[in-house]
């Protein structure tokens, strides 16, 4: 389905993405279901850590809940490609919202045994309905205007951004009145009747017929340079996390400044995010994905030498403003890479690279902080992106449309 001619102004914007028929629905639903995974993570690590006691056996559950909802996305959105959003979302949801009961049951009280918690949170985790992922493929199939459908994914990727931020605010009233395991209920519940009305959408459709050369095994041809600008992004946020951190904490000593640092960043990449759906850009693609990955790893290089917290807060701001940016032109580029019947499942691979990124960034940071010098940990991280920019510039031999 796409948009008619009479849906789409000369100029695109973002209220136009909103007034294309079934869009509004659509997309409102999703963020429903999507809320969940700004709420289930908090919620799983203080329930456990309230059940057991242990913040080891806490950070254990959540990681391996966290492993099992990115390794297995792929997987996961390869079923909605295959059988159809309708037929493949939905008992996903209901699978891991039971499972997500079950966790809220078990860590309710002290005493569960954690091999036990850990067992639920991986299939919880196996279970996770790919939402993102499954949006963007239902933007692509509304929106044939290439402009529109940049609009909307930018639009897409800010409202993301929000519900993980959101997301953990709202865990935090709960938390006040009442046990941490409510939170995981809410997060079945926000799943279970989010997904229920986004695949009863009129905008969802079956699975697409098979086109030559798509399906095939061993994963959708053209991925490389989204995938590794998305990994080598998402590798960088989470370093600049924990940078940020110990930046903040060597120059004051007050770590209670770190979340409006934070914050810094996610106001940039929000307003980032919105100033890339609005431009009218010419250039490829590719050049654009390449062009903000290296914008943002010299930023965060710089950022290593910022004077202050609050000249540290400004450089942040900068560097946010190219993360958003970059994301939304790797699942532009993955969606066209892909053919209509593995959309899905391009961007989930997308995503599953950020989200690997993400886990893995703080780890290597980690290790080189207290080893090395902060403002050579700022540029190491913002190598990251660097050298991903530099795998997509080598990959850029492939001929591409002009805009997109």
């Amino acid at each position: 389905m796409s948009a008619p001619a009479s849906a789409r102004p000369a100029a695109p914007s973002y209220a136009a993405v909103l007034r294309v028929p079934h869009a509004r629905r659509t997309f409102a639903t999703a963020l429903v279901g999507r809320l969940s995974y700004g709420t289930v993570p908090l919620s799983l690590l203080l329930a456990t850590q309230r059940a057991t006691g242990s913040y080891a056996a806490s950070g254990a559950v959540l990681s391996l809940y966290g492993a099992a909802v990115v390794l297995l996305t792929p997987a996961r959105a390869s079923l909605v490609d295959r059988h159809g959003a309708r037929r493949a979302l939905f008992p996903l949801a209901v699978a891991h919202g039971g499972l997500l009961c079950v966790l809220a049951a078990l860590t309710w009280r002290t005493g569960a045994p954690v091999p036990l918690i850990g067992a639920a949170g991986v299939l919880a985790g196996a279970c996770a309905p790919p939402l993102g992922p499954t949006m963007r493929a239902v933007w692509s199939r509304l929106l044939a205007d290439r402009d529109l459908l940049r609009r909307a994914y930018s639009l897409d990727g800010v409202a993301e951004e929000l519900l993980f931020v959101s997301g953990p605010a709202l865990v935090g009233v709960l938390v006040a009145w009442t046990v941490p395991a409510f939170g995981l209920l809410l997060g079945a519940l926000l799943m279970v009747v989010g997904t229920a009305a986004f695949v009863t959408s009129p905008a969802m459709t079956g699975p697409r017929p098979r086109t030559e050369g798509g399906g095939h095994r061993g994963g959708v041809r053209g991925l490389a340079a989204p995938v590794v600008v998305a990994a080598g992004t998402g590798l960088a946020i989470s370093g600049v996390e924990l940078l940020v951190l110990a930046h903040v904490g060597a120059d004051s000593g007050d770590t209670d400044l770190v979340p409006w640092v934070l914050g810094a960043l996610s106001v940039g990449s929000a307003l980032g995010g919105l100033a890339n759906g609005a431009i009218d850009w010419r250039g490829p693609a590719r050049t654009r994905l390449t062009g903000f990955a290296v914008a943002l790893g010299l930023t965060i290089a710089a950022a290593g030498l910022a004077p202050g917290v609050w000249t540290l807060a400004v450089a942040m701001a900068c560097a946010g403003a190219f993360i958003a940016p970059a994301l939304t032109t790797a699942y532009l580029l993955a969606d066209e890479s892909a053919p209509a019947s593995d959309r899905t499942r391009a961007g989930a691979w997308v995503n599953m690279a950020v989200n690997a990124g993400s886990s893995a960034g703080g780890l290597t940071t980690g290790a080189l902080l207290g080893h090395l010098p902060l403002p050579l940990c700022f540029a190491l991280t913002g190598a990251t992106a660097l050298g991903s920019a530099g795998v997509a510039l080598a990959g850029g031999r492939r001929r591409e449309p002009a805009r997109v």
